[in-house]
């Protein structure tokens, strides 16, 4: 009993922990730009003002070009790393080549690389290709990033799909492909639902590559414009805290409505080996 009760409050501590910088972000949003550093600060908005939605959401044409290239940007990105990831994670577990343990240990240690380090190379590769300040050279730039991660995650999955069920279905008439595609997808659902999930979050919210690979406005995402409200003069906080709440709806809406399945995902692909 009362070891659930610990549980149960460290939980809680830790939910709170992460709840209250939302929290304040979305608060301070809905503050007037006098009231931000009250002192004591706060708790409660009030008066309530949308103002900074109506200047930033509202009223600049930037926000909503930034937004449209996050989702330009977001969505190839997410449909070929799993349309990549699952069949490249499907033969490193089922196909045993001599080069797989390499080719895991690479896939491995480009997680570990930090973005920065991809970018000043990518950009020079890039120049050469008329890459450079294209929503292909960003697509391409963060499935660099997101690829080996599917990879990595997928393959536990891969490898528990039965083989007896994969050698029917070629009995059957099926292909391997066809095997893999009418058989193997289905039952690893749970494993791409969680990496889709992922994979949208990393790219959504990334920052390094579209600041460096897009050098034009109408091209750079909704995390790079938000940059703009940072200044050498001051920081607009209340437009900064407007745009952030609006860059998290998603992210908060996709974790809600597939809590569960990433859940499942990522507890089955801890058990899996």
């Amino acid at each position: 009993m009362k070891k659930n009760v610990l549980l149960a409050g460290g939980a809680t501590v830790l939910v709170i922990a992460y709840l209250v910088p939302v929290y304040w972000m979305v608060a301070t949003s809905l503050k007037l730009p006098s009231d931000i550093f009250n002192s004591p600060p706060d708790i409660f908005p009030s008066p309530l003002s949308f103002q900074a939605y109506a200047d930033t959401v509202m009223s600049d044409p930037a926000v909503w070009q930034g937004l449209r290239s996050s989702v330009i940007i977001t969505l190839p990105t997410l449909l070929l790393t799993l349309l990549v990831g699952a069949p490249a994670a499907y033969g490193l577990a089922k196909y045993k080549f001599r080069v797989t343990g390499a080719v895991l240990f690479l896939l491995l240690a480009a997680q570990m690389l930090p973005t920065i380090s991809l970018a000043l190379p990518l950009f020079a590769i890039f120049s050469q290709y008329g890459l450079v300040d294209t929503y292909a050279g960003l697509i391409i730039a963060n499935v660099s990033v997101t690829l080996p991660f599917a990879v990595v995650l997928l393959r536990p999955y891969m490898g528990a799909i039965p083989g007896d069920l994969l050698e029917a279905a070629r009995l059957d008439g099926c292909t391997s492909f066809g095997a893999f595609r009418r058989v193997g997808l289905p039952l690893v659902r749970p494993g791409l639902v969680m990496v889709a999930t992922l994979t949208f979050v990393m790219t959504w919210g990334e920052f390094v590559f579209g600041l460096t690979l897009a050098t034009s406005d109408d091209k750079q995402p909704i995390t790079v414009v938000l940059n703009r409200f940072i200044a050498s003069f001051g920081t607009q906080w209340t437009n900064l805290m407007a745009v952030s709440t609006i860059i998290a709806i998603p992210i908060i809406v996709i974790f809600i409505v597939l809590q569960k399945h990433v859940v499942a995902g990522l507890t089955d692909g801890g058990l899996k080996d």
